[in-house]
C-alpha cells in the first residue's frame, strides 16, 4: 500500500494581476533615434569597402543594437497574486514563489535604484521594475530578498495584510 504525502500549504483567496511597460516617452524616443543611428549606420558602412573581420565585427554590434532596442521596447513586467504566491515574469527571468515559502512582505517606496528593468545587489535584493517607486518587497525564508514594482500600491497592501493576518 502507497502513503501519500499530503502537505499543507497556506493559500489566500485573493486575485492580482497587474502588466508593466515602460512607457516614458523620453526612453522611446531616445530608442527611436537609436534606431534610426543603425539605419544610417547600416547606410554608410554599405557604401564602404569592408574588409571580412570588419564586416563581422559591424553587423554583429548592429544585431545587438537592434536586439537592444527591441528588448526595451517590447518590455513588459506582469505580476500575478492568486492563491498560492506570487509570480512575476520577465525577460529572462519567471519566478513563482508560494506564500508558504515568504518570510515577509512589505509595500514600500524604495526610491530610485538605478533605472528601471532588472536591478541586481540593491538592498531589497533584485528589483524587478518600470517606473515610479512603489514596490512590494518580499524575503523568503531561505533568506533571498527581492522586490517587484508596482502601480497598484493600495491593491497591494490589502493583499500584504491578508497575508500579515494568516
Amino acid at each position: 500500500m502507497q502513503e501519500h504525502c499530503t502537505t499543507s500549504m497556506t493559500t489566500l483567496n485573493v486575485s492580482f494581476n497587474e502588466e508593466q511597460r515602460i512607457k516614458q516617452w523620453w526612453l522611446k524616443l531616445i530608442l527611436l533615434v537609436t534606431l534610426c543611428t543603425l539605419v544610417y549606420a547600416i547606410y554608410d558602412f554599405a557604401q564602404s569597402k569592408p574588409t571580412a573581420t570588419e564586416q563581422i565585427s559591424f553587423y554583429a554590434g548592429i544585431v545587438l543594437g537592434f536586439a537592444a532596442i527591441m528588448l526595451v521596447w517590447f518590455w513588459k513586467l506582469p505580476t500575478r497574486i492568486d492563491n498560492y504566491g506570487i509570480t512575476v515574469k520577465c525577460p529572462l527571468v519567471h519566478k513563482k514563489v508560494n506564500w508558504d515559502d515568504i518570510h515577509s512582505l512589505e509595500v514600500l517606496d524604495y526610491g530610485f535604484v538605478g533605472g528601471w528593468g532588472i536591478r541586481l545587489w540593491t538592498r531589497y535584493g533584485t528589483v524587478y521594475n518600470t517606473s515610479g517607486r512603489i514596490g512590494m518587497a518580499i524575503v523568503l525564508k531561505n533568506k533571498k530578498k527581492f522586490l517587484v514594482g508596482t502601480q497598484k500600491e493600495n491593491e497591494l497592501k490589502t493583499i500584504v495584510e491578508k497575508w500579515k493576518n494568516t
